[in-house]
């Protein structure tokens, strides 16, 4: 005589964390959104709509990936031909990712958006074991100076150009 003793499924905590990440983002973005200045001259949508729907849309997905997981409904593995299912987490890399991400925020007000940008695009590019080197440098300077054209200078988002951008008139929000 056999008896099946079935235990039940212990709940993702780490999917559960995952989407509570997701909320937390998304709230805490909802709540700064009310403070972003509106200019009295704004006739249209203004500056806070997207803030809004972004954080509007983390929160609903977040919450929606809760109420999944504690239904049961949680993501499998994937197989894949690229896949490597015994490769372990690479915390090195991980450590110099956060750690460049640190740097860009403290950055941004001494060095200027474009000089931060690059510096977190090359250190990601550097943490990513990219090959060659040089040119993952060259399009992160590249892609920070046509992202500070972009929002600043043709958007008009106040993003500091630094020092050594401060002269040149189009780069600015």
């Amino acid at each position: 005589m056999t008896s099946h003793v079935s235990t039940p499924a212990r709940r993702p905590t780490g999917e559960i964390l995952f989407a509570l990440v997701f909320v937390s983002v998304g709230a805490a973005g909802l709540a700064a959104a009310g403070s972003i200045p509106v200019p009295p001259s704004e006739t249209g949508i203004g500056p806070r709509a997207f803030p809004y729907i972004v954080c509007s849309m983390l929160v609903l997905c977040g919450a929606g990936v809760v109420l999944q997981v504690l239904r049961g409904k949680v993501g499998q593995a994937e197989d894949s031909e690229d896949l490597d299912a015994t490769a372990k987490t690479d915390w090195a890399a991980l450590a110099k990712l956060v750690g460049f991400v640190v740097l860009h925020i403290f950055l941004i007000e001494p060095a200027g958006w474009p000089v931060a940008a690059a510096v977190l695009f090359s250190g990601a590019a550097w943490s990513l074991d990219a090959r060659p080197l040089w040119k993952a440098i060259a399009v992160s300077i590249v892609l920070a100076l046509v992202l500070q054209y972009v929002f600043g200078g043709l958007l008009g988002v106040s993003l500091p150009p630094g020092p050594l951008l401060e002269g040149v008139p189009f780069l600015h929000g």
